[in-house]
């Protein structure tokens, strides 16, 4: 570890919070319908997409309604966006000349974009038409961001209000979130990825002669489009195989800088957001803070590891001070490749700049682990606002049962139902991940995908549920997941992660703004102070540690015990 990588994770990290604040700022206006700097140009066309779509923006619906539209326009957009990938080669700009993927492929890639998860069993410039990766995946990657940014301010405008019966209207926050946030920040960053070097083109590919004098065909297309709306919506799939490690979608560590940042600044705005709308910014302070901590604390851990390197590599020869670099690009070295392993999973962004399967096996633990907290560090665009409110609220019931009283959080108090649909969502993510992890493990599908045996092999499946209930989509690179098996249950597993998780945060949303908010007493729980803030982190990691030290134990943690004593599998 240097100074010099030390500093340029400490810039990467400031620039985001000072942008965050003012973003933050910006949405809260945005979604409750105030007048905002892009009004003037931006609210004629609002209006008139409500008007052609015959929606009063003016009526509200109930969390039943809520859930019902969301879930009707996933539907429709898995539906459209898998007869894309089945008919690609009867469907206009293919220059590639791609034949139509097949049902499980499809299957899997349909529901993984809707899903904002990205997971890709695929090559993207050797399976995926010009027209597919726009007219479908592109689409997608907005409509699964702004679908849980939508989810977000559903379920804060459950805190914020006082005997409601709504909680909002789904196709005006989605409109929103589209028009006002997601594709303003997608256009200014495309416009920066290609000045900063990535290719924005129609062609197919480029012959090129190398230095040796052979052929070679460079696969290109329209990358920086795809690009600034994959990291700002936090949805990760790559246009090239090798996701963000290939240099047309990540060429320099400038364009790395701006990559992380876009990652990051929604998630962490949309907190800052929740702060305006509730009218008491310090909770949102104290939520940065512990996605702060648990986040800064994953890319220390993932940084020192990867800087110790391995006996093997020290055994050969290798300078134990160039550390683990096995699996890494030279143009980001072990900072950049550590900071990016960790944000990208502490959100459900699934990008990757380096391969996390080569990573010493504490530095693959740490990634895995955070996708397994929830991917509320800070999580993806929507998602992890809602998924550490709903840890929030677990954490006041906690706090309640020490000390005998009715738990309370932002005026609401927290009872039975609340409480109930909390667990039924935090236990999805253990539920889909363990569950086809333990039957992957035994049966011949299965174990047929893996690339290692014993515990690294155990890694690799547990990685790879981890990253599709999670809705994150990285991977351990070593599974050949383009199977039946594989592209059907995780598949199954995107869908659990995504929609059993946001059904019954709904329906904490509208009970929650159907009760009265009550006024700060001498017996409430201070949620905005550092007390707060150890408690939420402590829940957080004790729920974690319960539901995966196990499984964590016989993969990465057995692997890191045999590296050390020198021995392998």
């Amino acid at each position: 570890m240097t100074l010099n990588g030390w500093l340029q994770i400490a810039i990467i990290l400031v620039t985001v919070l000072l942008a965050a604040v003012p973003l933050g700022t910006f949405m809260a206006k945005v979604y409750a319908g105030k007048p905002t700097i892009l009004s003037p140009v931006l609210g004629p066309v609002e209006r008139g997409f409500y008007s052609l779509a015959g929606v009063d923006p003016a009526r509200e619906q109930g969390w039943r309604a809520y859930a019902l539209a969301m879930l009707l326009f996933n539907a429709a957009g898995f539906a459209l966006l898998y007869g894309i990938l089945r008919l690609q080669g009867f469907l206009p700009i293919n220059p590639q000349g791609f034949g139509g993927l097949s049902p499980d492929l499809a299957f899997n890639t349909a529901v993984s974009f809707v899903t904002n998860t990205n997971w890709q069993s695929y090559g993207g410039e050797t399976t995926m038409s010009h027209f597919s990766q726009m007219a479908g995946l592109t689409v997608q990657n907005f409509l699964s961001a702004a679908t849980g940014l939508a989810l977000a301010v559903a379920l804060v405008r459950g805190f914020a209000r006082s005997k409601a019966g709504t909680v909002g209207n789904f196709w005006v926050d989605m409109t929103r979130s589209i028009l006002y946030i997601l594709l303003p920040l997608a256009l200014v960053t495309a416009i920066l990825l290609v000045a900063l070097g990535l290719p924005q083109t129609m062609l197919a590919s480029v012959d090129a002669t190398t230095l040796e004098g052979a052929k070679q065909t460079i696969a290109l297309g329209p990358v920086a489009s795809q690009i600034a709306i994959k990291q700002i919506g936090t949805n990760g799939g790559g246009f090239f195989n090798v996701n963000a490690a290939h240099p047309f979608e990540n060429p320099t560590a400038l364009t790395n800088f701006v990559q992380v940042w876009q990652m990051l600044v929604i998630s962490v705005a949309v907190v800052f957001a929740f702060g305006r709308l509730i009218g008491d910014s310090r909770q949102a302070r104290a939520l940065v803070w512990v996605m702060g901590l648990l986040l800064v604390a994953g890319i220390v851990a993932t940084y020192a590891a990867e800087s110790t390197g391995t006996p093997i590599l020290h055994a050969a020869g290798v300078n134990p001070a160039d550390g683990n670099m096995e699996g890494k690009e030279v143009r980001f070295g072990l900072a950049l490749s550590a900071l990016w392993a960790a944000v990208t999973t502490g959100l459900s962004t699934g990008a990757v700049n380096s391969m996390h399967a080569s990573f010493t096996p504490i530095g693959g633990l740490i990634p895995m682990f955070l996708i397994q907290l929830g991917e509320i560090l800070p999580g993806g665009v929507g998602s992890g606002l809602y998924g550490i409110l709903v840890m929030a609220i677990i954490a006041v019931f906690v706090a309640g049962l020490m000390v005998g009283r009715t738990p309370e959080y932002l005026g609401k108090k927290i009872e039975a139902k609340e409480v109930k649909m909390a667990m039924l969502a935090v236990l999805i993510l253990p539920t889909a991940i363990l569950g086809f992890s333990a039957v992957a493990a035994v049966i011949p599908q299965g174990l047929a995908g893996l690339l290692n045996a014993g515990p690294h092999g155990l890694s690799e499946i547990l990685y790879a549920y981890s990253s599709a209930a999670g809705n994150n989509g990285s991977a351990f690179a070593g599974l050949s997941a383009n199977s039946p098996w594989y592209n059907t249950t995780l598949g199954l597993a995107m869908l659990l992660g995504r929609f059993a998780y946001i059904v019954p945060m709904l329906a904490i949303a509208g009970s929650l703004a159907a009760k009265t908010k009550l006024e700060t007493s001498t017996g409430t729980l201070p949620t905005h102070g550092p007390l707060f803030v150890g408690l939420l982190t402590g829940v957080i990691l004790i729920l974690g540690g319960l539901q995966f030290f196990p499984a964590l134990a016989l993969g990465p943690i057995a692997e890191q015990v045999l590296m050390l004593a020198g021995k392998t599998f």
